[in-house]
C-alpha cells in the first residue's frame, strides 16, 4: 500500500511538473518558440541557441503560402513562450495568432519597412514611350496604391539583419534570464548578414546585365538592394497563372535586355519557367526564395542558400 501511494504521489508530481512546464511557455526547461516558417525558424534557432526549443508551423518542403493551421497548432501558439512570424505572408497563421493570443509575439514586419513591388510584374514594362509602364518611385521601383505589400523581406540581408535584431529583443523580453546569450548570438548573426550583404555588393558589381526573370515576385527587395531588375512570371503569389500579355511582355524583355537565364524555384512547379525558357532558347537555373529548406535546396541553411543564389545571379548577369 505504501508503495502504491508513493508511486501515485510520484506520478502526480510528474504530471504537475509537466503541466507547469507546458503552461509557462517552456518545453523541456527551454523557452518554447514557435516559428511560422523557415526564415523565422532560422532566426529563432540562431539567436536562441541552446536556450530555446524551436518548432515551425510549416513543415520542410511545404509551400508556406498554402499553409492551413490545425486546431493542435493553434493550441501550440497559445502555450508558446514566443511566436515568431511574418504578418501578411500566411493568412491562416495571422488568424490563428489572433485567436490564440500568445503572451509574447515577434512580428518581423514591425522591425523593418515593407514596400510594394507588385506593380513590377503587371503587363509589359518595356512598352510605351517612357520605356516602362508605370512611373518609378524614388527607390527605382513602381508603386501601386492598391497592391499588397511585398512580404519577402528576408531576401534582403540588410532588412533581415534588422529583423534579427528585433527577434533578439523579443527573446530577451520573453526570457530575461538568458538575455546575454541572445544579445551575443544576435551580434554574431548580424555580422554574418552584413558580410553576406557585402559579398552580394562586390559579387554583382561588375555585371553585363541588370535584368533577371524568375518564377514569382519574391526578389523585389534583393533587386532593389543591389540595383537589379526583377521580372517575375507570376506576381507575389507563386501559384498564380501569368496572363498571355505577361508572357508576351517577357519575350520582349528577354530579347531587349539580353537575358540568358530563366530562374525557377524548389517548392513550386517549374513548368511555366521551363516552357518560357524553351520558347526563348534560354538556360534555366534555381533562384531560391528560401521559404523552406528541403532535399532540393542548394545548401543546409539560409546563409548557404543565399550564397548559392549569389553564384546563380553572377552566372545569369555576367558578373565577373
Amino acid at each position: 500500500m505504501t508503495a502504491l501511494v508513493g508511486a501515485a504521489a510520484l506520478g502526480l508530481t510528474t504530471l504537475t511538473a509537466c503541466s507547469s512546464d507546458a503552461g509557462d511557455g517552456r518545453k523541456d526547461g527551454k523557452l518554447d518558440v514557435v516559428a511560422s516558417f523557415y526564415p523565422m525558424q532560422f532566426l529563432a534557432q540562431r539567436i536562441g541557441g541552446d536556450a530555446v526549443h524551436v518548432s515551425s508551423l510549416t513543415k520542410p518542403g511545404v509551400e508556406p503560402h498554402d499553409l492551413e493551421i490545425s486546431p493542435r497548432q493553434t493550441a501550440d501558439l497559445t502555450e508558446a513562450g514566443l511566436v515568431v512570424y511574418l504578418k501578411g505572408l500566411q493568412p491562416s497563421v495571422d488568424r490563428a495568432i489572433a485567436q490564440a493570443e500568445p503572451k509574447h509575439v515577434a512580428d518581423a514586419t514591425s522591425y523593418t519597412t515593407l514596400e510594394d513591388h507588385g506593380a513590377e510584374v503587371e503587363g509589359d514594362h518595356h512598352e510605351g514611350e517612357g520605356g516602362h509602364e508605370g512611373e518609378k518611385g524614388h527607390d527605382g521601383h513602381a508603386h501601386s496604391g492598391d497592391a499588397a505589400a511585398d512580404p519577402h523581406i528576408w531576401l534582403d540581408p540588410v532588412r533581415y539583419a534588422q529583423v534579427a535584431k528585433g527577434v533578439g529583443k523579443a527573446l530577451e523580453k520573453a526570457d530575461p534570464d538568458h538575455a546575454k546569450t541572445y544579445q551575443k548570438n544576435t551580434t554574431t548573426l548580424v555580422k554574418e548578414l552584413n558580410t553576406l550583404d557585402q559579398d552580394f555588393r562586390s559579387g554583382l558589381k561588375d555585371r553585363s546585365s541588370d535584368t533577371f526573370i524568375t518564377t514569382h515576385a519574391a526578389f523585389g527587395y534583393l533587386a532593389e538592394r543591389y540595383g537589379l531588375r526583377q521580372e517575375a512570371i507570376s506576381g507575389l503569389d507563386p501559384e498564380s497563372e501569368p496572363s498571355p500579355a505577361r508572357i508576351k511582355g517577357l519575350h520582349t524583355i528577354a530579347k531587349k535586355d539580353k537575358v540568358n537565364t530563366v530562374f525557377f524555384e524548389t517548392l513550386v512547379s517549374d513548368r511555366t519557367a521551363k516552357t518560357l525558357a524553351g520558347d526563348l532558347h534560354l538556360r534555366t537555373d534555381v533562384l531560391d526564395p528560401i521559404e523552406g529548406i528541403g532535399s532540393k535546396s542548394k545548401g543546409e541553411d539560409y546563409i548557404q542558400v543565399m550564397r548559392s543564389n549569389l553564384k546563380a545571379l553572377q552566372r545569369a548577369l555576367g558578373a565577373k
